[in-house]
């Protein structure tokens, strides 16, 4: 799979970043209160794991994070991780 052809879209009255790849939702999950944007859940479907789905998910909504200056707080141990080995979002979980 091209994990650069993967188009992901903000559905912001759900509060998630979603694609459907197959005719199966992966998503993640948010919760926005004011400058605070709490990732909540990451999921990809089981057949679907290991092609880096979960972490273009993830990409996406920390740009959309930043474009926005909001602090993120990684509640999903998934998008935890994924910050820490991506130090270019570490930034973003500061309190600002």
């Amino acid at each position: 799979m091209d994990i650069d052809h993967i188009q992901v879209v903000h559905q912001p009255a759900e509060h998630r970043f979603e694609a459907l790849i197959d005719g199966k939702l992966c998503k993640l999950d948010y919760l926005q209160n004011g400058n605070q944007f709490v990732i909540t859940h990451v999921g990809v479907h089981p057949s679907l794991r290991g092609q880096g789905i979960a972490a273009k998910i993830v990409e996406t909504a920390l740009k959309y994070a930043r474009e926005n200056s909001l602090r993120v707080i990684p509640m999903c141990s998934y998008a935890a991780a994924y910050i820490r080995r991506h130090p270019e979002y570490a930034d973003l979980t500061k309190s600002v």
